[in-house]
């Protein structure tokens, strides 16, 4: 893991599938909550099951430059990346090339393979996960590395 500076409420950027698939969106939410208790989640939108529907008001190319601006204020970048996602993907290597900490959740029993790019790229870090309880867990040990907080 990279060597991070520790803020009171880190910035956090939180991608997830959206248009690759809204199938896991109630798994994004539910991390998305428990992330906010660590910092400030600034991709919250990802887990509302609603989203395909509020975006259609805006155009691609200013979901672009949102995205982008929100990359730029990021400590960190957690990725649920069981459902394959092209902009997921894009979001991680962008991250990657300007040295935020990336972090992948993947949910291991959900019969899909990682993707070797992401599961072989020394830069990621790779979090399996069975359940919610897991993935909490795999979240507390990487968010006590950039917020101020102890682990029990």
């Amino acid at each position: 893991m990279t060597t991070a500076t520790k803020h009171s409420r880190p910035a956090i950027y939180f991608a997830g599938a959206i248009r690759g698939g809204r199938d896991d969106a109630k798994i994004y939410a539910s991390l998305i909550d428990f992330l906010q208790g660590f910092g400030q989640v600034l991709t919250s939108h990802v887990g509302d099951e609603t989203l395909l529907a509020e975006e259609k008001f805006l155009s691609e190319g200013e979901i672009f430059q949102r995205d982008m601006k929100w990359l730029a204020q990021a400590d960190l970048v957690i990725a649920e990346v069981t459902t394959p996602s092209l902009g997921v993907g894009y979001e991680l290597a962008l991250a990657e090339k300007r040295g935020i900490p990336c972090f992948c959740l993947f949910r291991r029993t959900s019969g899909v393979s990682l993707s070797a790019m992401i599961a072989g790229n020394p830069s990621f870090t790779i979090l399996p996960y069975l359940d919610q309880v897991e993935a909490e867990q795999q979240l507390v040990r990487i968010m006590a590395g950039f917020a101020d907080i102890t682990i029990p």
